[in-house]
């Protein structure tokens, strides 16, 4: 349901495990890499994580995604390491019998993997700099919607 990568992510393989016969709704969200974030140029992102705790609470949110909502399947992917513009960070996969048990899912998946999950990511700026970042008002955007 939750893996950590260090390679590329191979979309293509993923998305052909998790085909199944009696479901029609399909929702993925892929969250790549950009050159610019508040205001100034990013060059490339590095990842980190705590393995086992994110894995850990990964699985506790598939497992609620699975409770609550109508889906056969969920399987996310969470890149660590050096990443390059344009690369896949972040990719979610949510298979239903309806699409809209899938389009819930999936955007409750990645919203909840970004909140809680222990992924930490650094940003290295044109400028030579770099910093460690978080997306603080995307926390507090997510608390007003739940």
């Amino acid at each position: 349901m939750f893996a950590l990568a260090s390679e590329p992510i191979d979309v293509a393989s993923i998305r052909q495990s998790m085909v199944r016969q009696d479901c029609g709704g399909f929702a993925t969200f892929e969250g790549w890499v950009r050159d610019f974030n508040e205001g100034r140029p990013v060059m490339r992102l590095q990842y980190e994580a705590f393995p086992e705790l994110a894995k850990l609470e990964a699985e506790r949110i598939a497992l609620e995604a699975n409770n609550l909502f109508p889906i056969r399947k969920v399987m996310a992917i969470h890149r660590i390491g050096s990443l390059e513009l344009t690369e896949i960070a972040v990719w979610v996969g949510v298979v239903a019998v309806h699409r809209e048990g899938a389009f819930d899912a999936c955007r409750y998946v990645i919203d909840e993997i970004k909140r809680r999950v222990p992924i930490w990511k650094k940003e290295f700026f044109a400028d030579g700099s770099a910093a460690w970042t978080r997306c603080e008002h995307c926390a507090v955007e997510h608390e007003r919607e739940h």
